[in-house]
């Protein structure tokens, strides 16, 4: 109950989560499936790359934000023209190599996807234009990548709302969210709001060791794939997990099943299923010894949903009878797991009855 984790909370003595083997370096147990992706500039040497028989499928970077024009009227971003077409001509030898790839991959019995590059403008258009870029195939995986939620610099949620509902309509499948652990939070947080995007499968960009109480984060109780290794954590000294064939800054994936069970799920294009709000929680009562000369009772009243808000009271009861002004304010939210915060403001000091020294909180 989210409750129980709130009294934790206020008494300062949550006990920690239990953590599972999916949940600390899966990437070291041999029967979980690898997936490597990649954009233009990786370089690849594919039959070192091969050995690693773990290696399940490879998703290549597509699209990126709004199709290139060679015409390169109107604005083109500041560019020359001349600068505007070296960059098309840069756009149609990506397209090439991402057809190469795919050959060479499917050739060789992996997996395949393509991911693309929200950027602002048009979700509609950036949709069509991935469609017709990588061209999906019924057993491909489709990815919308958001790398975060500044404006300006990514699509907005709302617009990729638009965007997986396009990719929907004109495929009957949704695609698979990419996204780090900021913008995920944000988004299982607000998944009254973005009833598309919280129900998508995830696949997690987190580069640490462990995601232990990353998971349940609003409908998604697990990730699809975990980006655990990428440039910014592997170097020639230290790599979570070394690829051959490759450099340091290919981006390395592991999937929490095998590669049989990957195989069944890669392309499904389903929606997760959608969890209901909870309901208004029990009221929790706890009696807290605060110190020698007083008792603190406190009582929290916590409602649950996309986002949990909590309010507290705190009844102090001095053994000596005499009563100290006190004020507590606290949050707490749901949905990664529980967590919050509790401050107790009753001023510049107290003083205990019949204590000569002074109790500081």
């Amino acid at each position: 109950m989210f409750a129980k984790h709130l009294l934790a909370l206020l008494l300062l003595a949550a006990s920690p989560l239990s953590a599972t083997a999916g949940d600390i370096e899966p990437w070291k147990s041999p029967d979980k499936a690898i997936v490597i992706d990649a954009y233009e500039l990786n370089e690849i040497d594919w039959t070192q790359m091969l050995t690693d028989r773990r290696i399940a499928g490879f998703i290549s970077k597509a699209s990126d934000g709004l199709p290139e024009s060679y015409r390169c009227t109107g604005d083109h971003g500041g560019d020359t023209v001349a600068h505007c077409k070296t960059m098309w001509r840069k756009y149609a030898v990506s397209r090439e190599l991402y057809e190469t790839r795919r050959l060479l991959a499917r050739s060789k019995g992996l997996l395949w996807g393509a991911y693309h590059l929200a950027r602002p403008g048009n979700p509609v258009d950036q949709a069509n234009h991935f469609l017709d870029y990588a061209n999906p195939q019924a057993d491909e995986m489709m990815v919308l990548d958001i790398e975060g939620i500044e404006p300006g610099r990514f699509m907005s949620l709302e617009d990729a709302q638009v965007f997986a509902g396009h990719i929907r309509t004109r495929t009957g499948r949704y695609p698979v969210l990419y996204t780090n652990h900021s913008t995920a939070r944000h988004i299982a947080a607000n998944r009254g709001k973005y009833r598309i995007l919280s129900r998508l499968p995830l696949w997690y960009a987190r580069y640490r060791p462990s995601i232990v109480g990353s998971f349940p984060m609003g409908n998604w109780d697990n990730y699809a794939l975990w980006q655990f290794s990428a440039a910014a954590n592997c170097s020639k000294r230290r790599c979570p997990y070394r690829v051959k064939g490759v450099n340091n800054d290919i981006d390395v994936n592991v999937a929490p099943m095998t590669k049989a069970q990957l195989h069944k799920v890669w392309a499904a294009g389903d929606l997760l299923p959608e969890k209901p709000f909870e309901p208004l929680d029990d009221i929790v009562t706890a009696s807290v010894s605060a110190t020698t000369a007083l008792d603190a009772t406190a009582r929290a009243e916590a409602s649950s949903g996309a986002k949990a808000q909590t309010a507290v009271t705190v009844a102090l009861t001095p053994r000596s009878g005499i009563s100290f002004p006190l004020a507590v304010t606290a949050e707490a939210r749901a949905g990664i797991a529980a967590s919050g915060s509790a401050t107790v403001s009753p001023g510049r000091r107290v003083v205990g009855a019949g204590q000569p020294h002074e109790r500081r909180f």
